[in-house]
């Protein structure tokens, strides 16, 4: 098969038992023992699977829901069956409400269900009990669910015979957005628009046959859910996991030794934390040492060389320090990307300087999902961008709202990756698509702007979200995105959000890095007690007064922060009581809710005599 032959999702795995067949294609931790199965494996089961599914009675078009805490071989064996079965996958987040799963079942109207373990069948009962769900089989045996196992039908004739009805311009999948207000929306995407991304992406990136990869982003999540293609693509081992069994000398980066991963940048934000705190529990020359190096990534940028001494200084660095950190992921990435969310720029300049080549991917679910990306290839990145746009898709700003900057304006973008629609929401249709000269673009929600790179190449910059645009009571206009992610650079702060909408001036709810706070009181000889006391004593609340002064001069006038506070809460994408969750399930925070939680003490930071 060639490649130009690619139009299903299901072909990626054909071309890669055709061109690098994979005994370890995919696989999973169980106890001491990896489990591995490989591209033979993946493709026999899937028929399977979708001749047993066809069998309980699920028809071409019905919609399945997958579900888990942990990605899994399974869960790619049950997508790929949905698929050559005809079926609509519906991919959910396990950690979202009960609630938030019955909205789910009854707009998709919901035939199937194929779920892990944990708490998954509960709140599947919970959901279900308005909507007619003919099936439930889970990936793990369990006496109230179909094993997934029992369902395979040894005769595929049927499936195998109908492979080639499936077209590229037929419905795949719905994936229901995790919006930080209002009900979720269902995506429609079709196999063309997430091949043409995996066809696209793959050459950016570097991977290749033969390589081993780490995934441990939620498989339900479109950007990792392509990048599990791009795997089979690209004829690599992938190796899932979780992110709290990555680290450590028994932990899964030593295990697989990647050579790339993909990420987002809070976990990228956690690494560096514990790369810093170590850093201040060091004493005397190794110390001095550490923080030398971290110095020396300061004036980072990418492809830039250094001569002299100081590329002695670098190769030093290199040696003591940042050799370290490379082994400490395994200790041969060749790269990392990043998405879901935006990549504070310390973040890559950081991890690059060192070694760890991070890059940034930019998209959103209605575009399967990418947009733009920057390129690891020499000119292609350039830190505090996006990137430029990926081949085949165009990119253009709306300059018209007199409220954003110069060169500033919601980001529009066209292309073979757009969505065919929202499920059953042509109103909500007509919000994100916009006709200009007879062609269809998809509007983002996204402020942005150009960037030009040294050679020509133009790249895009995020500025900020539209919705999310501030605008004081004095009639400025205040970008909360880059002030949060310039805060969220200090190892001291976990989570931060920046308030001023119609109020006179711009403040923050700051939640303190405890295992940093604590470190940072050991250094100082402070007695640590209880987080809430901590926040409360003059020295800290002065050490964060100082890092607002320090950030205030890089913002305009307006957007200098006046006011803080100090939190010793938890946001979380879950709440373990139930309660509304203050993060999306890609931990991007949820304004209106932690809005409504802290209106007391907002209303506090508001009302004090200056």
């Amino acid at each position: 098969m060639e490649k130009a032959e690619i139009t299903r999702l299901f072909d990626f795995l054909t071309y890669e038992r055709q061109h690098f067949p994979q005994e370890n294609a995919f696989g999973i931790r169980e106890g001491e023992k990896w489990i591995w199965w490989s591209s033979d494996d993946l493709d026999l089961y899937s028929r399977q699977l979708a001749a047993g599914l066809r069998q309980k009675g699920l028809q071409p078009g019905d919609k399945v829901v997958l579900v888990d805490y942990i990605n899994r071989p399974e869960w790619v064996i049950a997508d790929l069956a949905c698929q050559l079965a005809g079926l609509v996958s519906v991919p959910v987040y396990p950690t979202i409400s009960s609630h938030e799963y019955a909205y789910i079942f009854k707009d998709a109207g919901i035939k199937g269900v194929m779920l892990g373990g944990g708490d998954l069948y509960d709140k599947v009962i919970v959901a279900g009990e308005e909507v007619n769900i003919s099936l439930l089989i889970s990936f793990e045996p369990r006496p109230e669910c179909i094993y997934w196992r029992e369902l395979l039908e040894e005769d595929t004739t049927g499936i195998d015979a109908e492979r080639d009805t499936i077209q590229a311009d037929q419905l795949a999948t719905i994936i229901y957005t995790s919006g930080t207000t209002g009900n979720p929306k269902g995506v429609m995407l079709d196999h063309a628009s997430i091949v043409f991304n995996v066809k696209t992406i793959l050459p950016m990136i570097p991977v290749s046959a033969g390589l081993r990869t780490l995934s441990f982003l939620p498989l339900c999540h479109i950007f990792e859910r392509a990048v599990s293609y791009a795997y089979m693509y690209a004829g690599v081992s992938a190796a899932f996991t979780t992110p709290d069994r990555l680290g450590g000398d028994d932990g899964d980066l030593q295990a697989i030794r990647p050579h790339f991963f993909s990420t987002v940048p809070r976990l990228l934000e956690k690494v560096y934390e514990k790369i810093y705190n170590k850093g201040l529990a060091l004493k005397g020359i190794k110390r001095g040492l550490f923080f030398w190096a971290m110095r020396l990534t300061e004036d980072y940028e990418y492809d830039k060389t250094y001569h002299g001494m100081a590329r002695l200084k670098r190769w030093i660095a290199d040696k003591l320090v940042f050799s370290k950190w490379r082994e400490a992921l395994g200790g041969e990435v060749r790269g990392i990307i990043t998405g879901a969310a935006p990549c504070p720029t310390k973040m890559a300049q950081v991890f690059s300087a060192a070694g760890i080549p991070i890059r940034e991917g930019y998209g959103m679910t209605e575009a399967a999902p990418g947009i733009c990306i920057t390129r690891f290839e020499p000119g292609m990145a350039k830190l505090g961008t996006v990137g430029p746009p990926i081949d085949g898709v165009e990119v253009q700003i709306d300059t018209d709202d007199p409220s954003y900057g110069p060169g500033e304006g919601e980001i529009l973008s066209k292309g073979p990756n757009q969505m065919m629609g929202y499920y059953h929401k042509p109103d909500e249709d007509e919000k994100v698509f916009r006709w200009i000269d007879g062609e269809r673009w998809l509007c983002t929600g996204d402020v942005g702007r150009w960037v030009e790179g040294d050679n020509g190449v133009r790249f895009l910059q995020i500025t900020d979200r539209k919705k999310e645009l501030m605008k004081t009571s004095g009639g400025k206009y205040v970008a909360p995105a880059p002030i949060e992610s310039k805060l969220k650079e200090e190892f001291l702060i976990e989570q931060v959000m920046v308030l001023g909408d119609n109020r006179k001036f711009v403040s923050a709810l700051i939640l303190p890095a405890e295992t940093a706070l604590k470190d940072w009181c050991t250094h100082k000889e402070i007695p640590w007690t209880t987080m809430p006391e901590m926040l409360t004593l003059p020295q800290v609340v002065d050490k964060f007064q100082r890092i607002i002064n320090d950030l205030n001069p890089r913002f305009g006038k307006v957007e200098q922060i006046k006011r803080f506070r100090l939190l010793s809460d938890v946001w979380e994408p879950v709440k373990a009581d139930g309660s509304v969750s203050e993060l999306t399930p890609t931990l991007k925070i949820k304004r209106r809710v932690i809005m409504e939680k802290y209106a007391p003490l907002i209303e506090e930071i508001y009302h004090e005599t200056p």
